[in-house]
């Protein structure tokens, strides 16, 4: 019995020292959206900035806009479309006025919000008149926001 109570406890103690360092390893791992329903969408970015008080004042040419926190860092967006085709016709509107704008992929699972994206972007399939794109992209940023306030969650 006593040969083998180094061995185990050699075994154990190493056994223990890798399960850490494992476990250790996922605090690093960015986090990801796991949902079978989960889709891509296309935000259409406008700007990062490093305060509030900044990014207020160089949104001020839009009537609608989203943001989020990002690594304290403020990232505007000012459409949204789960059609690369769409979120590319949005950027040309407003890169025809003079904005430099970037396209991000991003992961939503509230399918409430992809149903009434996936209406809005076949509108915006068939519509080149750039008012209208616009007038599509405030709607869709304003349902975005009652979504993910959770005003229509059951």
């Amino acid at each position: 019995m006593k040969k083998y109570f180094l061995p185990a406890s050699v075994s154990l103690c190493i056994g223990i020292f890798m399960a850490y360092f494992i476990i250790s390893q996922y605090k690093s791992l960015d986090k990801i959206t796991v949902s079978s329903k989960a889709e891509e969408v296309y935000f259409i970015e406008r700007g990062i900035y490093s305060d509030k008080e900044n990014m207020e004042n160089n949104m001020k040419d839009f009537s609608n806009y989203i943001y989020n926190v990002e690594d304290n860092m403020y990232h505007t967006y000012i459409g949204i479309s789960n059609n690369i085709n769409n979120a590319n016709k949005i950027k040309k509107v407003y890169k025809n006025l003079g904005y430099d704008l970037d396209i991000k992929k991003k992961v939503t699972d509230n399918n409430d919000f992809i149903n009434i994206l996936s209406q809005y972007d076949d509108v915006l399939e068939k519509t080149e008149d750039e008012e209208s794109i616009k007038v599509i992209c405030n709607q869709v940023l304003s349902n975005y926001e009652e979504y993910k306030d959770g005003k229509y969650k059951n």
